[in-house]
């Protein structure tokens, strides 16, 4: 088409002004000269390092196809990680990155004039983009390349909820990774995963889940593999939290934790194999690999994953290195090292943009989509409405398509409050575009989707923010167990994210009356997303669909019933 074959010229020439590349040195990005056409050779170019190469993607949420991805303009550190990457975001990370405003890293890693800059640059992602890129690297690197993939893979899609996460394995399966860890994977229930993790050509590693009854490993922890002269052994580390984040009652016979001993016993057991790298393949969340780095002894790299960060340097934490990969496909990290008998001598990073009109498609993977997809292709395309507005979710307290789901609870569900869990994942759309069927289930599409409807006192309502707010704003990551805040519609209050537990949430307002929300009182609030068993109540994705449907055309602006002080 001619519109894309614009695009690809375009782009040739602008992504020229931001080539992303860190060194090892942590020297910062180099940018080609803005006279010079960018080429998908131009932008995958790597001078290429040492006897190991290890290339790394998190956090796909069943994205098959290029999206749309506004990262956080609010992402807030508390304690000793605050001001810290990645708690910078906007302007400061484009400052502190030394990156040019409205370049094309500009677009891919802030939130900075996102609407204007997505016309210009285009989606990004795409499995079969991500293909070529990792196909290339094996190609240049075939016996020194380890891929591996962070988890929250098999989950995010109208598609992989209808097939209970085959055809992300389909397709995984195709990329041949070499290990993967979980997290929203063990959503579709225990004896799923085991029967697709039986299933596997690679392992699923997860050396931090027991088996309840005998407290033994449930998963294998470590693969050992050979690269470059080198005995590499990954280990890999689930979400930790994930029976508080998600429903204990699908995997009731595991339990999980951080498991720090464990992870030393691990990093022992493999030195005591010959390991002469080590690498936790990790879905802690940055903060908590930070710290878990700074009191484990001989991890190499850690790959993070859970908290969608995505960081064009990698970070030094004493002799570990910390590497964040973004989500949803946007990026493949790229860390070539040099490893010596006395362990890694030098390294050389790249965050790999995946500009899904620059990269060309690896036309397997892309024709294995399309099969996947075609039992399913009208309802995906589905026109439900139009957003006037641009509608995002990343962020630390609201998104606008969270706030166009609690307008469609308080609505289709007659609430007072309404109440949507802060999750990550979720993709985002410009304005004037429409709302289809697959754009609803990128935010909503889970194995438990009730909106509730039920009564609350305005006492618990303040606890439950109050209890949010201490899994975001801990000022020890070890307790920090997942997503953003919760979002509210029909609520107003202040939050100061530095202040005691029990004590950051005040000024609470109900909006419609304009009055102080009494702890006495009982509210209608609708929600969903509860991981109590037995919720009732219809699909989100139908109460959003009605409610979009009902308006045609939908305009949502970034509200301010959310006050934050105290930063």
């Amino acid at each position: 088409m001619l519109i894309d074959t614009t695009r690809r010229e375009f782009l040739q020439i602008a992504l020229a002004t931001a080539a992303i590349a860190g060194t090892g040195s942590l020297a910062g990005w180099t940018r080609a000269m803005a006279q010079q056409a960018m080429t998908e050779d131009d932008l995958l170019a790597f001078e290429p390092l040492g006897n190991v190469t290890l290339a790394h993607i998190t956090d796909m949420h069943a994205q098959m196809k290029p999206v749309y991805f506004r990262e956080p303009s609010v992402n807030i550190g508390v304690g000793e990680v605050a001001g810290l990457p990645p708690h910078i975001t906007g302007k400061d990370f484009l400052s502190t990155f030394g990156i040019e405003p409205g370049s094309a890293a500009a677009y891919a890693l802030t939130s900075v004039d996102f609407s204007a800059l997505a016309r210009t640059y285009g989606r990004m992602g795409g499995i079969d983009r991500i293909a070529t890129i990792v196909n290339r690297i094996r190609a240049e690197r075939p016996n020194n390349t380890l891929f591996l993939d962070g988890g929250d893979t098999w989950q995010g899609s109208y598609t992989t909820y209808q097939t209970k996460g085959a055809d992300m394995v389909e397709l995984m399966n195709a990329l041949k990774p070499d290990a993967m860890t979980g997290h929203w994977e063990f959503t579709l229930g225990q004896d799923r995963v085991e029967e697709i993790v039986e299933g596997l050509p690679f392992p699923f590693l997860a050396g931090n889940v027991r088996d309840t009854e005998w407290e033994e490993p449930a998963f294998e922890s470590t693969a050992y593999f050979e690269r470059g002269g080198v005995k590499v052994a990954v280990i890999g580390q689930a979400f930790p939290y994930t029976p508080v984040a998600n429903p204990r009652w699908m995997f009731p016979k595991w339990s999980f934790g951080i498991r720090e001993e464990d992870v030393q016993a691990h990093v022992e057991a493999a030195r005591g194999e010959g390991a002469g790298l080590v690498v936790l393949l990790s879905h802690n969340g940055f903060d908590v690999d930070r710290k878990l780095a700074s009191r484990v002894e001989g991890i190499d790299v850690i790959l993070t994953g859970h908290t969608h960060d995505a960081l064009p340097e990698a970070v030094k934490v004493g002799k570990t290195l910390l590497v964040a990969t973004g989500s949803n496909g946007k990026f493949v990290s790229r860390l070539d090292l040099d490893v010596g008998a006395d362990g890694v001598k030098d390294f050389r990073y790249r965050l790999i943009p995946v500009f899904s009109d620059v990269i060309t498609p690896d036309p397997e993977t892309a024709a294995l989509i399309d099969k996947l997809r075609a039992p399913y292709a009208d309802e995906l395309a589905r026109v439900i409405g139009s957003t006037e507005s641009l509608l995002y979710r990343r962020g630390n307290f609201n998104g606008t398509f969270d706030d166009l789901i609690c307008d469609a609870l308080l609505s289709e569900r007659d609430a007072e409050i309404a109440l949507s869990p802060g999750f990550r994942w979720g993709t985002s759309l410009i304005p004037g575009a429409d709302i289809t069927v697959e754009d609803i289930h990128t935010q909503t599409s889970m194995t438990y989707p009730e909106a509730y409807r039920s009564e609350m006192t305005g006492q618990l309502l303040k606890d439950i923010l109050e209890d949010v707010a201490d899994n975001l704003f801990n000022v020890d990551p070890y307790y920090q167990q997942g997503g953003d805040m919760v979002r509210v519609g029909g609520l107003g209050y202040t939050i100061d994210p530095t202040a005691a537990m029990g004590s950051r949430i005040t000024a609470m307002t109900h909006l419609k009356s304009g009055d102080p929300i009494d702890p006495a009182k009982s509210y209608v609030v609708a929600g969903w997303a509860s991981v109590n068993e037995g919720t009732e109540g219809p699909p989100v994705w139908d109460v959003v669909e009605a409610h979009i449907k009902a308006k045609g055309t939908v305009s949502v602006s970034a509200h301010d019933a959310v006050k934050v002080v105290g930063i």
